[in-house]
């Protein structure tokens, strides 16, 4: 295959991200072969895919979300974080089945596949569904089945077990340990976890320290941050993933950078926002400390969309205003965190996250001639600030095309988007009554 004539994006490991024009991209089976200079006559064996006007990119990872909460989306609004929980959210999944995950699962790929994300990192129940519908998108995924101690030793072994088979079972998917969170998950079960983490080869990924209220909840209970918990329980010996981390202190810092080999953050500041939470995540103490940062979207039912373009911009505005420096997080860095910083949360390094040879071929190519781009000054600050998820023209995973000229080729939208909405009320319906779980920082 070969994109011809496209100009693509640059993001060295440090320094300027650049984009550079009139380059032709080479891929054979599932990755890029060589970028050469575009030439009148080159080769034309195999398909092409006209690049000329276009952005290539890479495929955009959200690097934590929750898929299946599209089907909650717009249904739990306007709502402290806890009653987002404890009166909507909690009280919904009772609900779930496997079925209802699937659907809204096939739902979130969709969605992420037409706006450019190519990998999600997925924490969630029934993630064998999610898988399903990660399988017959195109889409690459990482998932990681969600447990709460409250599921006791079936239920955890239950969702254990599946990561296992998740494991080996397409090669676009790999998985992760999911306990949900420091103040769900006894250390004991955190401890456990560590051990099949390190003794199987697996990552974990989790929430901790989402908010400063629960940090300060941790210390007040049991004189440890959850930075700490994870420490004293072996998960960031093991390799996690840290969801949100806007309650890391500055104390945690040193802590975290022992483990910054095998250590990450998932920044979705949309939510932090929305929900008044106080804090984003700390990401200028945490690349100081070597910690990869990446971008993620969190769950449709508070972030409303899985729109990662959103997310690299609210990224990039939070963290201006939070470190009240408007020259701190600047273009290149942003669109750093969101390739190679966002490819190290998912696990996947050295696979994805930058257009170049050897590299996975996952790429979008992006159409910057819209009113709302135009005149483009500078590509880098329209990609960081202007691109909306409408502006993906053409997708590859693994050099397969998942999107066309802005269609699905390997799902149909039309009854993907009518599953959803003959089962979404089943999903919001409360008068079951009931919850998964109680929150409380």
């Amino acid at each position: 295959m070969l994109i011809r004539n496209v100009a693509v994006l640059v993001v060295p490991e440090q320094g300027e991200c650049r984009v550079d024009e009139a380059q032709d991209i080479h891929i054979q089976a599932d990755r890029i072969t060589a970028i050469t200079p575009t030439t009148a006559g080159g080769p034309t064996d195999g398909e092409v895919i006209e690049g000329t006007g276009l952005v290539a990119v890479p495929g955009l990872i959200n690097s934590h979300t929750h898929s299946p909460m599209v089907m909650m989306r717009g249904a739990a609004e306007d709502l402290s974080i806890e009653d987002w929980f404890n009166q909507r959210i909690w009280p919904m999944e009772v609900n779930l089945t496997p079925e209802r995950v699937r659907v809204g699962a096939r739902l979130a790929c969709a969605e992420m596949l037409l706006a450019g994300v190519t990998t999600f990192v997925d924490h969630y129940f029934h993630a064998d569904q999610i898988a399903a519908a990660a399988i017959e998108s195109g889409i690459r995924a990482d998932l990681a089945p969600t447990y709460f101690s409250s599921a006791g030793a079936d239920g955890i072994n239950a969702a254990i077990d599946t990561t296992r088979e998740l494991s080996r079972l397409h090669p676009r998917i790999t998985a992760s340990l999911g306990p949900h969170a420091t103040n769900t998950v006894t250390d004991d079960d955190l401890r456990r976890t560590a051990e099949i983490a390190r003794a199987e080869g697996f990552r974990i990924h989790l929430h901790a320290a989402e908010t400063d209220d629960q940090t300060q909840a941790s210390l007040d209970s049991y004189r440890v941050t959850p930075i700490q918990v994870l420490e004293r329980t072996g998960v960031l010996d093991a390799g996690a993933l840290i969801a949100h981390g806007c309650g890391i202190r500055h104390d945690d810092l040193p802590i975290l950078q022992q483990y910054a080999d095998r250590t990450a953050v998932a920044s979705c500041p949309k939510v932090y926002l929305k929900l008044a939470m106080g804090e984003v995540t700390p990401i200028k103490g945490l690349r100081s400390a070597g910690v990869h940062v990446g971008i993620g979207t969190d769950g449709a039912a508070v972030h409303n969309t899985l729109d990662v373009w959103e997310a690299i911009r609210m990224v990039a505005l939070t963290q201006k205003q939070r470190e009240h420096d408007a020259e701190w997080m600047p273009l290149s860095d942003t669109l750093r965190l969101a390739t190679r910083g966002s490819a190290a949360a998912a696990g996947l390094k050295n696979q994805v996250g930058v257009v170049e040879p050897g590299r996975q071929a996952d790429i979008a190519l992006v159409d910057l001639s819209a009113p709302h781009n135009q005149p483009v000054h500078d590509p880098r600050a329209a990609l960081v600030y202007s691109v909306r998820a409408s502006d993906v023209v053409t997708v590859l995973v693994a050099g397969k095309v998942v999107v066309r000229d802005r269609q699905l080729t390997m799902m149909d939208l039309v009854e993907v988007l009518a599953d959803a909405k003959s089962l979404a009320h089943t999903l919001v319906d409360l008068s079951k009554g009931g919850a998964i779980q109680h929150y409380a920082p």
